[in-house]
């Protein structure tokens, strides 16, 4: 870990080489050009279609058989029985049920590919070459190690070259990872390679800020701790001047992330 230049105290720039979607090498399978139909009807082209990789399985995916429903709420009973209280009770009947719910919602990005979300990008943007930040995206994951919250905020910004995307792609790539086992070093570099290697643009750079119930809730126990993390890439990294103006673009009054 080494901190990178320029960026404030306390924002750490993480190398991280995991990388995004199912697929390493391509990331997409191809691309529905319509460049050449749209020059013989004297038209420009405005969409760009990258199809999603052969397999929507999740990088993270387990490839075990997946339990069934009344095996998971199976094993929440016996955490309960582990942990000293009674099944049978009458406020714990339907605990098992609606934790198994319960989880279907936190991990729900196992079931989506970030790829897919970013397939559809447009160029119709008249000239457009300035950055695009989407900031304080609310963050809600878990953590891998104890499956406890990880509570924050993302900002996430690439520098477009020649195409951009709808920025509600952007939150949903930040909530596809978000919503599996995580630390954040990893969600980090995740979304912001995954930005990376579908658009093509000049550069990405994602920030997030998080407090983690694994060590507010448990352990040390020390609340109002908050981890940030930086992915830079491309000009974001290579160019102080873009990095410290996305930097002064995240860094407004704010309320504080909670955990």
């Amino acid at each position: 870990m080494r901190q990178t230049p320029d960026l404030p105290a306390g924002q750490i720039s993480h190398d991280i080489a995991s990388h995004c979607g199912p697929a390493e090498a391509p990331h997409v399978g191809g691309v529905i050009n319509e460049a050449d139909r749209s020059a013989a009807q004297g038209t420009r082209p405005a969409v760009n279609i990258h199809m999603p990789p052969v397999s929507p399985v999740a990088d993270q995916a387990s490839q075990e058989p997946r339990p069934s429903r009344d095996e998971a709420e199976a094993a929440v009973r016996t955490l309960l029985r582990w942990a000293g209280d009674d099944v049978n009770r009458e406020g714990l009947l339907d605990t098992p049920a609606r934790v198994a719910r319960a989880y279907e919602e936190f991990f729900a990005g196992y079931a989506t590919d970030p790829v897919d979300l970013l397939a559809r990008s447009f160029e119709e943007t008249d000239g457009y070459d300035e950055m695009v930040v989407l900031r304080d995206i609310r963050l809600e994951s878990h953590c891998e190690h104890h499956m406890v919250p990880i509570i924050g905020r993302a900002h996430v910004a690439y520098l477009p070259a020649g195409r951009v995307v709808g920025i509600s792609k952007l939150a949903r790539v930040v909530e596809t990872y978000a919503k599996r086992l995580q630390i954040q070093e990893k969600l980090t570099a995740q979304v912001a390679n995954c930005i990376q290697d579908v658009l093509k643009p000049k550069g990405v750079a994602v920030v997030i800020e998080a407090a983690h119930q694994c060590m507010t809730t448990r352990g040390i126990h020390k609340p109002g701790v908050t981890m940030v993390t930086s992915r830079m890439l491309g000009a974001f990294r290579d160019d102080p001047s873009t990095r410290r103006e996305f930097l002064h673009m995240i860094s407004g009054s704010r309320a504080p992330a909670e955990g």
